[in-house]
This record gives structure tokens, sequence and C-alpha cells, in this order.
């Protein structure tokens, strides 16, 4: 069986750049979703926040600057192939190297602390990440990285639903979390929303479901009107851009399911703001 081998460093260089990249420049989804969200925007004071945001992202892209002053906790999604060897070094440290380089040498604020309940000291270099990792058939490595905002995360929420709630049961625990959220993700947002698996893997799908790109949908016909209706629904809330009210709440609804147990029906709701930052590479 023949192995590919793939230096360490150059997941390191792969996972910097990917971090510097998302953090300044928006996806082209998002910046196309703001644009013809703008237009179709029914309150002045929704086209004016719209149109502040879309200009923010163009001048941290054409200055190469952070879009948000939240550049978030590093999050990454690999698909690593059965037939890689990493040389001169370990995958992880490499990521958790290509993570601090980024931070720090791009000038991206480094928000996480090492104990999350007594001592709260910043780690000062953005590490460690969270990478969810999946083996895959191949000699490559697929690279989906980004910084999660926590004035979205922290309006994320689980709920462990029995099969009886049904279809409108998942409906109903969407909408209801994002109400609560209200004003306080930054909308317009991108909801992400895993169901199925169990505890965490659908709080991974949910995770995931915000990476992907918001002008794709699910390829499950039933759970891509699922999508739609959920998106329609969520705009009819009124919270409107930056909560100052209109018809823009959300600019995407990404659905991800995976099976569960004959008792049970996970569902994860993950909220992200319209900084949606993340981009990939292939190695």
């Amino acid at each position: 069986m023949n192995f590919r081998q793939i230096n360490a460093d150059t997941v390191k260089n792969t996972v910097k750049k990917l971090f510097l990249d998302c953090n300044y420049n928006i996806g082209d989804d998002i910046l196309c979703a703001l644009k013809k969200s703008k237009d179709k925007e029914k309150s002045p004071v929704g086209q004016s926040v719209l149109a502040q945001i879309i200009e923010n992202d163009e001048i941290a892209a054409a200055e190469q600057i952070p879009l948000c002053q939240d550049t978030g906790m590093a999050v990454l999604f690999v698909e690593y192939g059965d037939k890689v060897v990493i040389e001169n070094g370990s995958f992880q440290e490499a990521v958790e190297q290509g993570v601090r380089e980024a931070y720090e040498e791009g000038y991206l604020r480094k928000s996480v602390v090492s104990d999350p309940v007594f001592d709260r000291t910043n780690t000062k270099d953005n590490t460690p990440a969270i990478i969810h990792t999946k083996i895959v058939p191949g000699d490559k490595i697929k690279i989906t990285a980004g910084g999660k905002g926590f004035g979205s995360e922290n309006m994320s929420a689980i709920k462990m639903l029995t099969p009886s709630y049904g279809i409108e049961g998942v409906k109903d625990f969407v909408l209801e979390t994002v109400r609560k959220a209200g004003p306080n993700p930054c909308p317009p947002m991108v909801v992400g929303v895993g169901i199925g698996g169990t505890f965490e893997k659908c709080a991974e799908l949910a995770k995931k479901a915000t990476f992907r790109s918001i002008d794709t949908e699910n390829p499950d016909p039933r759970y891509a009107d699922l999508e739609r209706e959920l998106l329609e629904r969520i705009n009819k809330m009124g919270f409107g851009p930056a909560g100052l009210g209109g018809s823009t709440t959300a600019i995407g609804v990404n659905v991800e399911t995976y099976p569960t147990h004959i008792a049970g029906m996970p569902v994860a709701v993950n909220i992200c703001c319209h900084a949606a930052r993340h981009k990939s590479a292939e190695i």
C-alpha cells in the first residue's frame, strides 16, 4: 500500500493562510446574499445597516484587515485521507501552530482562555483549536477552517426531542431558539440546524451546517423545503439587520442530518452572525 507523505509545515502554512483569509475576506455566498437582501429589505434603517455591513466587508478585503473585532475561536473540519502520513511533526501540533501564527502575525484578536470556569487566563495565541476529524479514503487532506465568534455562539441551543415531536417539534424548537436570540447574534444571521445522531453529534452537525455555503441546499428535497420554510418564518419575526427592525433577520438556514436511535430525535441550533467566516483548502 502506497502512502503519501505530507510535511507538517505544509499543514501549518495551509491552516495559517485559511485563518487569515477567512478573517479578512467574507465568502462570496455571504456577500451576494447581503447585497440581494439590501435590495429587497423593506426597512430604510435595515437597508442602511446592510449597506454598512457590505461596505465594512469590502474595506476589510481591500485593506486585508479583520472584518469583525471578534475574530473567533478556531474551528476546523478535517477530512483526513487514510493514505496520508505526516512527516517532521504531528498533524495536531501543525494545526495549532498554524492558528498561533495566523492570530499573532495577522493581528487577530486572541479570545481563548485556558480554563473555562476558574482561572479564565487568556492563552495569548488563540489556541487550542476545535478540530473535528473524519477519516476518508485517499491521499489528501481537506481542511475547512473558520473563526466562530461567541456573540452568536452563546445564542445556540440543543434539545433532546423524542420522535413523537415530529417535524413540527423540530420547527418549533428552531424558531423558539432564534426568537429567544433576538438581536443578540448580530443579525442578519446564518442558522445551522443539526438533526439526528447523539447529543454531541447533532451539535457538531449544526456547527458544520454553518460552514456550508448558503447558496446550496440539502440534497434531500424534504430538508431543502425545511430550510426554505424556516428562513421565511425567521425573516417574518421582524428583528431585521442589527436587530433594528426589517425583513432580513437571516440570510441562510442550513440543515444537516444523521441517522439516530429509535428512541430519539436530537436537534441542535448553531447560530452564526453575518460574519460567517470559513474557507477551505485541500492538501
